[in-house]
């Protein structure tokens, strides 16, 4: 889910930071830059994790920023295919799950990759909103997903959409990277689901 990677990048320091030791006027900037960004194909920019190296000062002509040749690494997030992870319900729709891990909200379940039978059900606390139900198999037992429990889902897709150019006005806002997940197996969906199955599991039988 978490992973470094190294990135030069040619960085333009403005001059009123000069006063500052090089190494911590150059972190605060690139933090600037890359913090709680996307990188394509790279993903979340979590932290500065290091820097390896501040080359190449020079100022150009007429312009009173140094600019360096700086080589440091990112914590980056960007989870794996087949990775399981837990996080919270952020919505419940008629297309499905949205997903939030609280520093990142683009993770969505789409209805086909829902347990097997799931309906839905108008949300009485809220409007345009849905609670998606899975009816338990060779049972009259319905199992609710309701948002109170943390939600463990399985990483089906990620993806990094190109940039549009133009985005209709009632379009969602666009997303650099998207996460698509799946809960239809074993152990996976709302953590209570299973916890009561094994406790149900462990009860005694009557002698």
């Amino acid at each position: 889910m978490f992973y470094l990677s190294r990135i030069e990048h040619t960085l333009r320091l403005p001059p009123h930071l000069l006063s500052l030791r090089l190494e911590d006027a150059v972190r605060g900037e690139l933090e600037k830059l890359f913090l709680d960004k996307v990188i394509a194909n790279l993903g979340l920019c979590i932290s500065v994790h290091s820097i390896q190296s501040i080359k190449d000062g020079f100022i150009l002509p007429n312009d009173g920023h140094p600019t360096f040749r700086v080589e440091f690494t990112l914590i980056m997030f960007r989870p794996f295919v087949g990775e399981i992870i837990v996080a919270k319900l952020k919505e419940s729709t008629a297309n499905g799950l949205r997903l939030s891990l609280e520093f990142f909200d683009d993770i969505y379940v789409p209805v086909h990759l829902l347990p097997v039978p799931s309906h839905s059900v108008p949300d009485p606390g809220k409007r345009d909103r849905v609670m998606w139900i899975w009816k338990f198999p060779d049972s009259d037992e319905e199992l609710v997903i309701d948002g109170i429990d943390q939600i463990k889902f399985q990483v089906h897709s990620v993806n990094f959409p190109p940039i549009p150019i133009e985005q209709p006005e009632d379009s969602k806002p666009f997303a650099p990277m998207v996460v698509t997940g799946s809960i239809d197996f074993d152990g996976l969906g709302p953590v209570s689901w299973w916890v009561d199955a094994e406790d149900k599991d462990e009860e005694p039988e009557d002698p």
